[in-house]
């Protein structure tokens, strides 16, 4: 067997073991960690599901920010639609409103007392 080849193989196979240690260790560590408690109510349910959507549709509006920037991989700016981000936009402010009925979030006084906030706040930078 070829030298190179011999140490690339033991570098594969300790690198591969280090990374099942690693993954026992932190399956043990995962297992004494794990928080508990635990979602009762349809309506937390519905909050956390709510919650990671409105992850989802962020991420896909980064791509589309992404893709515009042209700082995604070729393949991706290939099948990119500038129009589609519109579309991302629509699903973050829709999501965003379904998590904040789904938490009995009033967005109305929301962004009331926080644009009130930021006014008060560039008021005062600007004094």
């Amino acid at each position: 067997m070829p030298r190179k080849l011999l140490i690339c193989l033991t570098l594969w196979y300790n690198i591969n073991m280090n990374l099942k240690s690693l993954q026992e260790k932190i399956k043990i560590l995962n297992e004494k960690t794990r928080p508990q408690y635990r979602l009762y109510s349809p309506k937390e349910k519905e909050i956390l599901t709510k919650t990671v959507k409105l992850n989802e549709e962020v991420g896909e509006l980064c791509n589309d920010i992404l893709s515009i920037l042209k700082l995604q991989r070729r393949a991706k700016l290939d099948k990119f639609d500038r129009r589609n981000i519109y579309q991302e936009f629509a699903d973050v402010i829709i999501t965003v409103m379904q998590l904040a009925v789904a938490a009995g979030v009033d967005v109305e006084r929301a962004v009331g007392d926080k644009l009130k906030k930021i006014e008060e706040r560039y008021l005062k930078d600007r004094r």
